[in-house]
């Protein structure tokens, strides 16, 4: 079996770490070998990584049988197209990306014209800490019969009966809440910051929320967002065009697409432990960063 991936951030990452060589060398192809700026980076995490870093798609594909696509939101669909014509016949190509179903539709006729075999995956978590064992849906025609192989692996999987994209609905749905309430966390938290009522506003939402630690779980929605804004804006992107293709408005959903961009644009360091740092302490530091950015 070989296995090649198309990018290697931090999910890629992840998987291959998590097998720590148990499949032999890796293949991978990551656009940033492309740029003089970034290439000698993403040589240097192929080798630490133990991965056969390609210059090319074409090369990394050549022959793979499981092929791991994991970019970035916005650039899914144009990786399903360029990996198409270069997939051996009837490899597998998981598209882990956090896509509208649109999207993965698209990716997949791609695919699937070229001769390949496409998986739709939704990872339901962060990577870290579980790396290749976070618990990720799959769906699709080749879904179930490819599941044991990838459990073998191993990964963590659940099974989601339909075509593809009903996985992916699952993810996008759940994401208009979960980087939703971290889009409003900040600002609910900047602007208590800002207006010196912090220590008023925290204490009194035990009586609407009894047993919830608000201040703890602000202080991980701005870690979230400090290291992983971008990535996370792109996605709710994607959760947006979900929810206008179900017909449905999505004014909250925009929304946080620019505050997961601005936390991360701010610059502000995340610390290791951000719960032990406190919310108060993440809001004062990027307070000046984004007044005046809206």
């Amino acid at each position: 079996m070989t296995i090649a991936f198309i990018g290697m951030g931090e999910a890629g990452s992840a998987f291959v770490s998590g097998w720590a060589g148990a499949h032999g060398p890796i293949r991978a192809y990551d656009i940033k070998t492309d740029d003089p700026a970034t290439r000698d980076d993403m040589r240097a995490r192929y080798a630490a990584l133990g991965v056969e870093g390609r210059d090319t798609l074409a090369a990394a594909l050549d022959g793979a049988d499981l092929v791991f696509s994991t970019v970035t939101a916005d650039q899914a669909v144009a990786a399903a197209e360029a990996a198409a014509p270069h997939l051996a016949e009837g490899a597998h190509f998981l598209d882990l990306n956090s896509c509208a179903p649109a999207s993965k539709e698209r990716a997949a006729r791609a695919v699937e014209a070229a001769g390949g075999r496409y998986v739709d995956v939704a990872v339901m978590a962060p990577v870290h800490p579980r790396r290749n064992l976070v618990p990720c849906l799959i769906c699709g025609p080749h879904a179930e019969a490819l599941a044991p192989r990838l459990e073998a692996l191993p990964m963590a999987l659940g099974l989601v009966e339909g075509p593809v994209g009903r996985a992916s609905s699952i993810k996008m749905i759940r994401s208009v809440l979960v980087k939703g309430l971290e889009a409003l966390t900040a600002e609910f938290m900047l602007a208590a910051e800002a207006a010196g009522v912090t220590d008023e506003i925290l204490p009194s939402l035990v009586h609407n929320y009894p047993g919830f630690d608000w201040d703890a779980q602000a202080a991980y929605n701005f870690e979230r967002a400090m290291v992983h804004g971008v990535r996370r804006a792109a996605e709710m992107e994607e959760a947006a065009k979900t929810l206008a293709d179900l017909g449905l408005p999505a004014a909250m959903t925009e929304a946080t697409v620019p505050w997961q961009r601005r936390i991360a644009a701010a610059g502000a360091e995340a610390p290791e432990n951000p719960i032990a740092a406190g919310a108060r302490a993440l809001a004062a530091a990027l307070l000046p960063r984004v007044r005046g950015t809206g």
